[in-house]
């Protein structure tokens, strides 16, 4: 076990999902302060606890004997063939990374390489209800397969869940993609079990895997699911919703893509279908686009001549188009601008101007700018979103 806990920066990303894998937030505070994660663990438990407050209620949980489980843990998992990447690991991925309350550290089962998994490659993810109709299965089958026939080859990620998961798993796999299953419990464990055969038909195909952020032993419960959705939405690129009712998992992980700044899109259904209720949902408050022709779903994804611009790049972007043009200020007021309709895509200037508390009509000059200049678009409602640019 001593070998095991020099690697402080695994043990320690261990030990900290262990104690705060439900507020991560706390935990990257910590790591903040101490200026790495090996760098919190190295402090004598007496001064991590310091780190906390005197009066926080989180008092007790850096304990040299987190550190000790943590360390039998990893222990464990590498002997029964799994592993563990760390938030500060070069192998962990970087879509996820962005995320403020990314996980401190990945369990991770197949009989890959990690590089062979997190390679770059952009993933996609493809969540739904566990009450598929055949609707749904015959359109999250198109849908993958056309994806498949990109020129770049996106990872299809959901959540081994009935329904819109397991079929989304099951046709990348049919499709010749990779497909990576983000589970509700611990890596040694399957939920649904009879999920087990194609979770093993995961794990040993190239570049695919399992993973979670759940210490093994962990079993399936409401809050499993929630936690574990916020990582499905963080690996996407972008996420689609094939079908969902009013509240759903689904609904739940395209509504956290939304906030992470991710393109969501949904599949269009009936009006009077249960199942198309989350979905039309979302659309009507723009949170995500229809999925109106699949064909061209591939290049509105970044899948083909084109891409989409995250956040930082669309503030550098501004800053190498008009930082000889205009003052300091007012690039960052552009970039203020273009960053905001990235996260909220919909709205008007009026709106923008309202969210930001500024000037109505210096928006909208900046907005007729941003626009003229091939970086925001409007509809004709006036409504803002971020133009997808040529790669």
């Amino acid at each position: 076990m001593n070998e095991y806990k020099k690697n402080l920066t695994a043990v320690g990303a261990c030990a900290l999902g262990r104690a705060f894998g439900y507020e991560p937030l706390v935990a990257h505070r910590l790591i903040d302060a101490a200026g790495s994660i090996e760098g919190l663990f190295s402090l004598p438990e007496r001064e991590r606890e310091e780190l906390l407050g005197p009066y926080s209620r989180y008092r007790g949980r850096l304990s040299d004997a987190l550190i000790d489980e943590a360390a039998r843990e990893l222990e464990k998992i590498y002997k029964d063939g799994y592993r563990f990447i760390s938030l500060e690991d070069g192998d962990y991925p970087e879509p996820l990374r962005d995320c403020p309350d990314c996980p401190l550290g990945l369990y991770i089962r197949s009989d890959f390489p990690v590089t062979d998994i997190f390679d770059g490659a952009p993933c996609i993810s493809i969540v739904g209800t566990r009450d598929i109709s055949p609707y749904g299965k015959e359109w999250c089958r198109r849908i993958v397969f056309t994806l498949a026939q990109a020129p770049v080859k996106p990872v299809i990620v959901s959540g081994m869940a009935i329904g819109v998961d397991i079929n989304a798993h099951i046709a990348a796999l049919e499709a010749g993609l990779r497909t990576v299953g983000v589970l509700p419990t611990g890596i040694d464990d399957v939920y649904p079990n009879y999920h087990r055969k194609a979770a093993e038909r995961i794990a040993s195909s190239p570049g695919c895997a399992l993973i979670t952020d759940f210490p093994t032993g962990t079993t399936p419960q409401a809050a499993t699911f929630l936690r574990r959705n916020r990582i499905i939405a963080g690996l996407g690129a972008a996420t689609i919703l094939v079908e969902s009712k009013k509240k759903g998992g689904g609904l739940i992980t395209a509504n956290t893509a939304f906030s992470y700044g991710r393109d969501v899109w949904v599949l269009p259904g009936r009006i009077e279908d249960p199942r198309s209720q989350g979905c039309l949902d979302l659309a009507g408050k723009h949170i995500a686009d229809i999925i109106s022709d699949v064909t061209l779903l591939p290049e509105a994804l970044g899948l083909g001549r084109f891409n989409r611009r995250r956040k930082a790049e669309l503030a550098e972007e501004i800053e190498d188009r008009y930082r000889d043009a205009v003052s300091e200020n007012e690039v960052r007021m552009l970039q203020e601008l273009a960053c905001h309709i990235k996260l909220n895509r919909g709205q008007n200037p009026e709106e923008i101007a309202g969210a930001l508390g500024r000037d109505y009509m210096q928006t909208k000059r900046r907005i007729s700018k941003l626009c003229s200049d091939g970086f925001v678009e409007q509809d004709l409602l006036m409504r803002c979103s971020i133009v997808v640019r040529n790669a």
